[in-house]
């Protein structure tokens, strides 16, 4: 089969490129998110499940960095 636009320049490694970032884009905030929600429900937070979706879902639009931030917010702010 003869590819419609030639060959992908760095084809094979690019793609394994976009998985690593691909999975660690997705592990990372669902980690913290699990933390997040079970740190939370353990000091008794009422607002663990918007914790940890609002972790996740910026991890999602910002990568690893919007859920770090999160993360960090909750430890400052929501551990109370």
């Amino acid at each position: 089969m003869v590819p419609l636009f030639g060959a992908i320049p760095g084809g094979a490694e690019l793609l394994i490129v976009f998985l690593l970032f691909g999975v660690l884009g997705l592990l990372v905030p669902v980690g913290l998110a699990y933390w997040v929600y079970q740190d939370a429900t353990a000091r008794g937070n009422d607002d663990a499940t918007l914790w940890a979706l609002g972790t996740v879902l910026a991890g999602l639009f910002v990568f690893v960095v919007g859920a770090l931030a999160v993360a960090g917010l909750y430890v400052l702010v929501g551990r109370e």
